[in-house]
């Protein structure tokens, strides 16, 4: 070979001919392993066009049930187009004696999946040189999508392209087949609030949910519920993001809610005995569960989703709370319209939620404007800075407690979830319990027992 040739030849992606030969050869020779290669490869995992055409053909009879054999799927090249009267047969045969035995398919898988992991990666890696090269970014945008194209590598996503409805529909049969096997009435984790759940299906995969009220409502105690429910029980790690409170205060906060020990007495350390135990089985009950705290005061949407994406096995992000966050230029942009970074911002976060594909749980603050009305219940037009959060949010709770403004009210601990926008369901509101020496909500026929 040429000194020419052999430079054009090492300038090919990474691929493999004979695993690719070998894999499709297993299932014309052996259907039984088709499944299996189905769930784990798709078509442009194969690098040669003739054998990414035969696998888009075995790939589509298998979605609609059709009997896979040599003969079948050369009829069925023929109705595709891929079909060549001097090749494609005598292609066939060959690919079947070539393959010694299809009892080794799963290894001709791993060999295939790693060559397209490598094409990824050096594709993405190219895309950034370009980048570089053009001149017209900074070094902070091009780190930003360095972590974009790898973690949607990481993830198993194309970072970008048309997919194929029949691909989507796969994934959302595999998904409704999930939920029905599951014993969960819900399809979200859990809030930990039962009547809250039903309301809004829980907190769903990819949703960004506002939970907003004006200062002293509850809000960072309400996520903070939802954070301790979701970090026992889910079995995922959940990220809390505070841009308010010190780890101190919201690992006090968390022993409080779940040892219901009084917080005035764990911010003063006057506890008796009995409280030293509740706290220490409070504190043991924590560590083992899966709540991670982050407590950067300067932190941007970009920070939140880089620390996020290193996150393994995550299931929920919390973020206390908006108005609070930079934008991503960071002080340069700091004379621009509030209304325009805050509006940035939550679009950020709901780009976020769908790259992630967890729930993103945003604290907001409210604006005075209910202050001044007989009705004092938050409404939409109250978000402050209101821009596009309303319409980012698939879901928008509003926390409301007649007693903060009327002490001599009948029920003063009665709060109110008000489902002011709800993308899976109907709006209304959720009577919830307030325990304020314990800083925590609870459903209205909780009780709590002493032991």
């Amino acid at each position: 070979m040429a000194l020419g040739e052999e430079e054009l030849m090492l300038r090919q992606l990474p691929h493999s001919v004979e695993a690719e030969q070998a894999v499709l050869g297993s299932m014309l020779i052996d259907p039984r392993c088709v499944p299996e290669v189905i769930d784990k490869l798709r078509p442009e995992d194969f690098y040669l066009q003739q054998n990414m055409e035969i696998y888009e053909t075995i790939y589509s009879m298998f979605n609609y049930s059709l009997t896979i054999d040599p003969v079948t799927v050369l009829e069925h090249m023929k109705q595709s187009g891929y079909y060549d009267e001097n090749t494609s047969r005598s292609y066939l045969l060959q690919l079947m004696d070539t393959t010694p035995t299809a009892a080794n398919v799963r290894e001709y898988i791993e060999i295939l999946k790693d060559k397209s992991l490598l094409r990824r990666v050096a594709e993405a890696a190219g895309d950034l040189t370009a980048m570089i090269q053009q001149g017209t970014d900074t070094g902070q945008d091009i780190l930003e999508a360095a972590e974009q194209r790898i973690y949607a590598i990481r993830q198993g996503r194309a970072a970008r392209g048309l997919t194929p409805i029949s691909n989507v529909l796969i994934d959302v049969y595999d998904r409704l087949s999930e939920l029905a096997a599951s014993d969960s009435v819900i399809p979200g984790l859990s809030t930990g609030l039962r009547d809250l759940d039903r309301a809004i299906s829980g907190l769903n995969k990819s949703d960004l949910i506002l939970l907003a009220a004006r200062p002293g409502m509850g809000k960072t105690s309400m996520a903070l519920n939802i954070l301790l429910d979701a970090g026992k029980k889910s079995g995922k790690n959940v990220a809390f993001f505070s841009l308010e409170m010190s780890r101190e205060q919201l690992a006090l906060r968390l022993i409080s809610s779940e040892c219901f020990v009084d917080n005035k007495k764990l911010v003063t350390g006057k506890l008796t005995e009995q409280d030293w135990e509740s706290v220490a089985a409070a504190a043991d009950s924590l560590n083992r569960s899966m709540i991670l705290i982050d407590d950067d005061s300067s932190v941007t949407v970009a920070d939140i989703n880089a620390k996020c994406r290193r996150v393994e096995n995550l299931g929920l992000v919390v973020i206390d709370y908006l108005q609070l966050m930079q934008s991503a230029g960071g002080k340069s942009r700091s004379g621009e319209n509030r209304q325009q970074i805050v509006s940035d911002i939550s679009r950020s976060l709901k780009i976020m939620a769908k790259e992630l594909n967890v729930p993103v749980l945003c604290l907001s603050q409210l604006s005075r404007a209910n202050e001044s009305r007989t009705d004092k219940r938050p409404m939409l037009s109250d978000l402050r800075e209101s821009g596009a959060i309303e319409q980012d949010a698939d879901i928008v709770l509003f926390l409301y407690r007649e007693g903060y403004y009327n002490r001599d009210t009948e029920n003063p601990n009665l709060a109110e979830c008000i489902i002011a926008k709800n993308r899976h369901g109907e709006t209304g509101t959720v009577e919830l319990q307030w325990q304020p020496e314990f800083t925590t909500f609870n459903d209205m026929e909780w009780q709590h027992t002493e032991f």
